[in-house]
């Protein structure tokens, strides 16, 4: 592989704890998401400073707005440096043309490559029990496949989805198509709060772009020892 299809999740309270903890990786062996509770505690600064450490940083703040909104949200996370943002594609089609666009408007502003626009789909805490309390009739799988659809259809990168419903939408999308996939577990490892889980391995097998791994790596004794494990395991694959 010519880099890790590893996400490590961030999932720390505060900036000295993510910090210490990205110490201890190589920016060679995985990118890095900050999601909504480190990235409220700790702000754009500690973004600048793992993507100036030469991160992979995946922005993991799932707007959901009007398109305006969203728009100017994508274009200051753009100036950050970010490899990667997302968007929740149940924001509709209007919402998600605009952050596209002012990712690619902004990129070309700065020079830079632009960053991976990603459309969540169905979060991996959600069944078909939970989606429908919420007035969705359809099972997780129907309303990823919908959602990813209209993802592609406005030029989006790819979803975020679970393992589970990787090789259909790959099936449908082609190689291009980007699919994020949380909810992944080793094998043995607890699968806490998600619903709709996978191994690196037979996510990987199923037509996964990136794994986010988060506390099988970060609740490790060694996580550099977990991280370097599964990337061989995924290059003794390939």
């Amino acid at each position: 592989m010519s880099e890790s299809p590893v996400i490590v999740a961030l999932d720390f309270p505060d900036r000295e704890a993510a910090m210490n903890f990205a110490s201890k990786l190589r920016p060679q062996s995985c990118a890095l998401k900050i999601g909504n509770e480190l990235f409220t505690a700790a702000g754009p600064e500690l973004v600048r400073e793992l993507v100036a450490r030469g991160f992979r940083l995946f922005l993991d703040l799932k707007f959901h707005d009007i398109p305006n909104t969203v728009a100017q949200a994508c274009r200051s996370a753009t100036r950050l440096g970010v490899w990667m943002m997302n968007i929740h594609a149940s924001g509709g089609g209007a919402m998600l043309q605009a952050a596209h666009s002012a990712v690619a408007e902004e990129s070309q502003r700065l020079g830079r490559p632009r960053p991976l626009l990603i459309g969540v789909t169905v979060l991996t805490s959600l069944d078909a029990p939970a989606l429908a309390e919420v007035g969705v009739p359809a099972t997780p799988q129907a309303q990823v496949e919908r959602l990813a659809a209209l993802c592609a259809s406005r030029g989006l990168d790819g979803v975020v989805c679970s393992a589970q419903e990787a090789m259909r939408l790959r099936d449908t999308h082609g190689s291009a198509f980007c699919l994020v996939t949380p909810g992944i577990r080793p094998a043995g490892a607890e699968t806490q709060d998600q619903k709709r889980v996978m191994t690196p391995e037979a996510a990987i097998a199923a037509g996964a772009t990136y794994l986010v791994i988060g506390r099988p790596i970060t609740h490790a004794a060694d996580p550099a020892g977990e991280l370097q494990r599964i990337n061989q395991s995924l290059e003794d694959q390939a």
